[in-house]
Order: C-alpha cells, then structure tokens, then sequence
C-alpha cells in the first residue's frame, strides 16, 4: 500500500529529492516550504499525488494548521519527515542573540511543533514513523557551528526520548544523521555571523578542511531513506555518508576515555552513599 509522507523544507536538498524518490513509487506526498511556488515543479510532475503548502515551521499555528490540512486531504499521516533547518557559521562570541534564537526556533522547535502537531493522529492510528534529519553535528562538534549543534543536539535529546514515549503506540521515530553532501547547506542557505578578526586563523582551517573533503551525492541517499522507512524494525539512529561511523567511534573513545581518566573525582563526589 502506498505511505502518506509529511516533509518539511521540500523546496530543495534533502527534503526534495527524499519527497520525489516517494511519489516516483506512488506515495502520496504533503510537501512544504516558505515559498510555496518553489513546490510548482514536483505538481507538475506528479498532479494530485502532492499536497503543496506553504509553511514556516516556526508558525506554531500554521504548523498546526498544516498537519492537519494533511491529515484531512489524504486520510492519514504515514510519514513525517522533520527536514526543515539550516547552519549558521560563526563562533559562540561572534553569532548575535537573534541568529541564535532563529538557529534554534528553526532547528529545534520547528521540528518539535511538526512532532506534537502530527502526534494525536498517529496515536489513533496506532501506526506512523517520524524522521528527525539531524546531522553527524549531532552527535559530534566543529568549530563555528555552536549553535547549529546545540539544535541538532537539542532535536537528538527530544526524538530520543520521543522514540522511547511512543513506542506502545506502534510509533518509530529514526534520527538520521548526514555527513557532508553537495546541497546548499554550507553555500546558499547558510547564515554566517559578522567575523572577529581574533577567529580569521579559525575560518580559514575551515575553508582548508572543507576543500579537502569530499561531499557525497545527495541523489543516494533516496534508497537508504525508502528502506528506512519501509524497514519492519527501523534503526533509532543511521548515519548517512561514507564517515560518520569512523567519525562518531573516534569521538566516543575520546570521551570515554577522558571520563575514565576523571572517574575518581566522579565517585569522590558521590560522597558517602
């Protein structure tokens, strides 16, 4: 039977290419964006399999509004991928207050209002699968992206827990975590902070690691994601690209080995317990 989808920012990357992979088969896709005429070529291509909406998920009531606009056009609610986000490059002391904010209304609580919205249909129909698109910067840290790690760390703590809360309801929830891809991530749809010139040494290690990186094809990860969802028993977690393991196992054996390294001030603190 074919899946009812929900994705956010569909008009280009991930959410794109993730919502076209779904209709090529058949699904029926509720497809949204600030800009609801960026959405004009996937109605053209795929008629009334596609719902466009206009939205911006940091619109509690419009979110609302949306899902259940969704639920009401198609019946059900299979499917919510949680896409919507961007970076924000800058230090911790170079990112304004109000960067910081739409970092984290965007990131965090733009997902976490998709989440509550579409919540009470899949609990009735004791089915559904959220997918968080976090990023391997959720579970890791680089310099001059604070802020988009601690939205992506937030939206990992809360889908965590999500997943543990909505099990009985037969509801899974995956995190999924991209490596570097050639979107617009880092390019067009990135916000940099106003450099310090103190931090000039720091961007330009950035600029040197990312020219000597190789982003993966952003079109790929269409299967991995299909069988994602289709999976009988789909993963809390999955990485996307080619190094987020290797990555991610040097990062973990580093904090385990430095927790070790403290544990006597840790048990110390315990007191006489």
């Amino acid at each position: 039977m074919s899946k009812v989808w929900f994705i956010t920012g569909t008009s280009k990357g991930f959410g794109r290419i993730w919502a076209e992979a779904a209709l090529k088969r058949g699904d029926r896709v509720t497809a949204t964006a600030r800009d609801v005429s960026s959405l004009d070529g996937l109605v053209d291509k795929f008629g009334d399999l596609v719902l466009p909406l206009a939205l911006d998920v940091t619109d509690k009531p419009a979110v609302d509004a949306a899902v259940a606009q969704a639920h009401e056009h198609f019946g059900k609610l299979d499917i919510v991928v949680n896409n919507a986000g961007y970076g924000l490059f800058g230090t911790i002391e170079e990112v304004t207050e109000d960067q910081a904010r739409a970092q984290i209304e965007t990131n965090v609580f733009g997902a976490l209002w998709v989440t509550k919205a579409a919540l009470p249909i899949m609990r009735a129909q004791e089915s559904g699968h959220f997918i968080q698109v976090s990023s391997i910067g959720g579970v890791n840290a680089f310099s001059l992206l604070g802020m988009y790690h601690a939205s992506k760390w937030a939206l990992e703590g809360f889908s965590q827990s999500l997943a543990l809360e909505v099990k009985p309801f037969g509801i899974n929830v995956t995190i999924v975590e991209p490596g570097a891809f050639a979107t617009e991530w880092g390019r067009s749809s990135a916000v940099w902070a106003d450099g310090r010139p103190e931090y000039d040494h720091t961007r330009e290690a950035l600029k040197e690691r990312r020219a000597r990186s190789l982003p993966g094809e952003p079109d790929a990860t269409a299967g991995p994601i299909l069988a994602i969802v289709d999976a009988e028993t789909p993963p809390l977690r999955v990485f996307l690209g080619a190094y987020g393991l290797d990555l991610t196992r040097t990062e973990y054996q580093r904090r385990l080995k430095e927790w070790e390294l403290w544990d006597h001030l840790a048990q110390a603190a315990q007191g006489g317990v």
